[in-house]
């Protein structure tokens, strides 16, 4: 190498290292009303990138045509979305009379029509069919999956898809009004079921056809929307963290059971926690804290506490 070569060569700029993000440890929840037109993978993950947090979660996928409750976890709260998951979530949503489409919403494309229009009293007497433990069929277009597929990826692809009639709990579902072809309803409902099958198949059951024209969620196990915060009023970090709920928010239709130290210690490395006393919770789901800080979560077993996984959040 000659030295005009080498004076070239020592002139030559590095490429800048790419700059590593930096992420937090952030444990909690923020109870998020999501607007209509934003998927829930979308607002979870704007959260997280303005929380700057390693690690989250949502309890219960909302449409991207629905608003309403979403319930975002962080860090160690996402060990506990099982618990919300299982919790009642409560509805407002708007059938449109007489028309049935491929997605049971107003996205996908007709798939049969009538001319019928059901009366007031047609609705009402047809509601306790749909109330209590019934059998429903998922609609195509859903995240379940198929042989590793998710249903609607299928669906869009033109594949067929049969997915199995499942036995799912509606605790209430009420008339509030009709308004021309289109009714307004309210309903609480347990795990697994889903608003749009209930609107396609309250519209067979009429013999009018139906779909969700509209859909609000106003609860989630313990989160309502009555407190929940907009995503266009989290528009930073600070925002973010003043929207920030602690762990316990996810818990708290739990019973707790307060011990010291030593038993927490003693949850962490693995043991089962005896009870004693006559404040002791019945047998079922529990979780235990200390000192304010939730420890465990896990199940009261004749008269032990039996941790499901362990909480490790700074107290």
């Amino acid at each position: 190498m000659n030295a005009h070569s080498a004076e070239l060569g020592s002139n030559k700029r590095e490429a800048p290292a790419q700059k590593r993000k930096v992420r937090f440890d952030v444990d909690g929840w923020i109870c998020l009303d999501k607007p209509v037109g934003v998927t829930s993978t979308q607002a979870v993950g704007r959260l997280r990138f303005l929380l700057q947090a390693k690690k989250a979660g949502h309890a219960g996928t909302l449409d991207p045509l629905a608003s309403g409750v979403l319930p975002v976890a962080f860090g160690e709260a996402t060990k506990t979305i099982p618990i919300v998951q299982e919790g009642v979530k409560a509805y407002e949503f708007a059938v449109k009379w007489g028309e049935e489409r491929e997605t049971d919403d107003g996205e996908g494309q007709v798939v049969a029509r009538s001319d019928l229009r059901p009366s007031e009293d047609a609705v009402r007497r047809a509601l306790p069919r749909f109330t209590g433990l019934i059998e429903q069929r998922p609609p195509v277009y859903s995240a379940i999956k198929v042989k590793g597929e998710r249903a609607y990826d299928l669906a869009r692809d033109g594949a067929p898809v049969e997915l199995a009639a499942r036995t799912i709990a509606i605790h209430r579902l009420e008339l509030a009004r009709l308004e021309g072809d289109v009714a307004i309803l309210s309903a609480e409902c347990g795990k697994g079921a889903y608003v749009r099958s209930l609107a396609r198949d309250l519209g067979r059951a009429l013999g009018c056809f139906g779909y969700v024209a509209e859909l609000r969620r106003t609860r989630v196990g313990p989160f309502e929307a009555t407190s929940a915060t907009s995503l266009d009023d989290i528009v930073d970090r600070a925002t973010a963290l003043a929207a920030l709920l602690p762990i316990e928010a996810g818990l708290s239709e739990l019973p707790r059971i307060v011990v010291d130290r030593d038993a927490a210690a003693a949850l962490r490395r693995g043991h089962r926690l005896l009870l004693r006393g006559g404040d002791a919770p019945v047998d079922g789901p529990a979780y235990v804290s200390c000192f304010g800080a939730p420890v465990a979560i896990g199940a009261v077993e004749q008269g032990y506490f039996v941790s499901s996984r362990v909480l490790n959040a700074a107290s």
